[in-house]
């Protein structure tokens, strides 16, 4: 029995395993959102928080211990650069994992691990405050731009729009049925 013994094994001996969490982790800080299964995301997560909080402080011990696990100096740099300043003002819970339904081959678990979006948690913690929920947009933005011209424009009376089709639509049917009614030529009448 597995007492006490924290962590999955993932069926990797524990080189491969570290491997896997180091480009995992590196994938991660790279593209900010990564498609693997559940149980590999739940493994890497706390890689990825550590290394994010590596980044936070920012010194040079912090820079080579990151390098030292992500082995890649350019992920590094982004975290360093990119992506620990997104998080300076957050203790911690730097990602979410978001289950996405089974793998259509092996009916394996399938998640999403991503980078918590500061600006989106922010804009999703204000819509739910309750002065939030009763506040409407102005209604000059939810109505559609109507073009300067029509708004200009007089009014129609009902006879004036009625008298101009009827008189544009017969001049036209006038010189459709002109040519029709003129006998070919050549022809006797």
């Amino acid at each position: 029995m597995r007492h006490a013994r924290a962590g999955k094994k993932l069926g990797r001996d524990s080189a491969h395993r570290k491997a896997l969490y180091s480009n995992l982790a590196g994938a991660l800080i790279e593209h900010g959102r990564i498609k693997t299964t559940v149980t590999k995301a739940k493994a890497v997560r706390p890689y990825a928080e550590q290394m994010i909080t590596l980044g936070r402080r920012g010194d040079l011990h912090a820079r080579r211990q990151a390098t030292s696990f992500l082995r890649s100096r350019d992920v590094v740099h982004k975290l360093f650069a990119d992506v620990a300043p997104l998080f300076k003002d957050r203790p911690g819970g730097y990602t979410r994992i978001v289950k996405i339904g089974p793998r259509p081959g092996d009916a394996a678990e399938m998640a999403y691990l991503e980078l918590v979006d500061e600006e989106y948690v922010a804009r999703e913690r204000e819509a739910r405050t309750p002065e939030a929920v009763f506040e409407t947009e102005p209604e000059s933005e939810a109505v559609p731009d109507v073009p300067a011209e029509a708004e200009e424009e007089p009014a129609e009376t009902e006879a004036e729009a009625i008298e101009e089709p009827v008189a544009d639509e017969a001049e036209p049917a006038a010189e459709d049925e002109a040519p029709a009614e003129e006998p070919p030529p050549g022809s006797t009448s």
